[in-house]
């Protein structure tokens, strides 16, 4: 690689199943814990025990273990966002906040034209538990009298953004920190947090680009995926 593309990882920020921040994701590795834990009541809108079968079953899960990331604390202060707003968006657009902001603290950014910083963020793109719940919402707007869904007359309460799950993420933290040398979203399945590098890599060889915040986010509708690997 010659002296003028090379590149250097100058911050670090991340949120992970067991781990609030990247300190405690280390001490974890060091010392083997496994973090997956049983799924509760409040991560899956059916009851757990209900969808469970350890035999090949439709509409039915293999395991009630997961990775999750609990006891998330999301601070909307001091993002170029309304608070009010992210507080109505799913935890997915949180925790990114959350680690991009920490990753950008991370490192020295006093020299950097934020014009000139651009946001490439990997995301499989699969239903939150906040796209899942406005699709209930507008389905029964939708189809109420046909279907003869009874009216429980309680008003939409889902913010409307959150059914763009695949292109909002990349977009909405370059807006939250100000960077605005263009950002996007990718779906690369697994290899989405590798993609998303590689690209960045890409920006600041060819000189689109001062800096990159890149990285990747994952927090689906964990019952979706579970039911749907099981079949």
């Amino acid at each position: 690689m010659k002296a003028s593309s090379q590149i250097a990882i100058v911050g670090l920020g991340g949120v992970f199943p067991g781990a609030r921040d990247l300190d405690e994701f280390w001490q974890n590795i060091l010392s083997a814990k496994d973090a997956a834990i049983d799924v509760g009541a409040d991560r899956w809108r059916l009851n757990p025990d209900d969808l469970y079968s350890s035999k090949l079953e439709a509409d039915k899960v293999n395991s009630r273990r997961a990775c999750l990331i609990q006891d998330f604390e999301f601070d909307p202060e001091g993002f170029n966002v309304d608070a009010g707003l992210l507080n109505r968006l799913d935890p997915m657009y949180q925790i990114l906040l959350h680690a991009g902001r920490d990753a950008w603290a991370d490192a020295n950014t006093s020299a950097i034209d934020k014009r000139r910083v651009g946001i490439i963020i990997g995301n499989i793109v699969l239903p939150t538990e906040s796209s899942s719940q406005f699709s209930d919402e507008q389905f029964k707007a939708l189809f109420e009298k046909q279907l003869k869904i009874a009216s429980d007359n309680k008003p939409d309460t889902t913010e409307a953004l959150n059914r763009y799950v695949a292109g909002l993420p990349g977009g909405l933290l370059a807006k939250a920190l100000g960077l605005g040398a263009g950002a996007y979203t990718l779906d690369a399945a697994c290899a989405s947090s590798l993609y998303s590098l590689k690209y960045a890599v890409d920006e600041l060889v060819a000189g689109r680009t001062d800096a990159m915040l890149a990285g990747g986010v994952s927090r689906p509708d964990s019952l979706y995926t579970q039911m749907g690997f099981s079949q």
